[in-house]
């Protein structure tokens, strides 16, 4: 397991590592958001403890009943909409708009972290605020489309619209996968924030960086399926935790 221990100390060290690496990639999950408003999915007060994932998210389910699923799915939309990026978003897009951070992969589906500033952000499990029409493959900002009759349907041709975002039984897009590969190859830091580290491939993303060398940053309220193999591990909420790092990488930078 990384070191834990002092969080003022380890965030000092964390910053030590990043500026060493010189660039680092964010891996976020549903953590990040909590104090943006959105409940994570697993956990207590989850989603999946309301709705049963197989039955609202599993691509085959939702394509045999799609207005079963989106009486679940128009919930999360709502929740979404009314969200707001909060202190560890913003940190982030600071990283990189002072050059640390190369890009943030984002298993999360609620563009926060663009609302934030981050201009390149990967997301792995794509991304509610677009629909998907089924038929014709036509993109709509979800905010445009009305969910008062359910399933909604693509204004063009009548198919059925579905959230861009990856389903239980679906791939992750071959572009987020590749970038994101590329990215953790040319790191020398990684920072694994707010994830519980259970869905697979996202999982494995800083197993495959620690194997390329790079010194891996978690930062999570409590151990996650990652802890034992990070090399810092850093207990507290992602918006307290990461403003810190950057006030540190602030004085850092006016110390050069």
């Amino acid at each position: 397991m990384g070191r834990s221990g002092n969080y003022k100390e380890l965030i000092s060290e964390a910053v030590e590592r990043i500026v060493a690496a010189k660039k680092i990639t964010a891996l976020t999950g549903a953590g990040i958001s909590v104090a943006s408003g959105i409940m994570p999915f697993r956990g207590k007060g989850g989603l999946w403890e309301k709705y049963d994932p197989s039955e609202v998210a599993e691509i085959n389910r939702f394509l045999m009943n799609p207005g079963k699923s989106w009486i679940a799915l128009k919930e999360i939309q709502q929740v979404v909409e009314k969200a707001l990026p909060n202190a560890a978003h913003f940190a982030l897009a600071k990283m990189e708009e002072m050059g640390y951070l190369l890009s943030v992969i984002t298993q999360n589906v609620d563009g926060l972290h663009q609302a934030a500033g981050n201009k390149r952000v990967i997301e792995y499990h794509g991304n509610t605020i677009r629909l998907l029409c089924l038929k014709c493959h036509a993109k709509y900002p979800s905010k445009e489309i009305s969910l008062e009759t359910l399933p909604p349907l693509c204004p063009a041709c009548k198919g059925v619209l579905k959230p861009d975002a990856v389903f239980f039984g679906e791939m992750i897009p071959a572009d987020a996968q590749s970038q994101s590969l590329i990215d953790i190859m040319q790191c020398g830091a990684m920072l694994v924030v707010g994830t519980s580290a259970l869905v697979e491939p996202a999982a494995s993303l800083p197993r495959t960086g620690k194997r390329n060398g790079a010194f891996i940053i978690e930062v999570n309220p409590e151990p996650s399926a990652l802890t034992r193999m990070v090399d810092l591990f850093i207990e507290g909420k992602a918006e307290e935790i990461l403003p810190l790092m950057v006030d540190e990488l602030l004085k850092s930078s006016e110390g050069k």
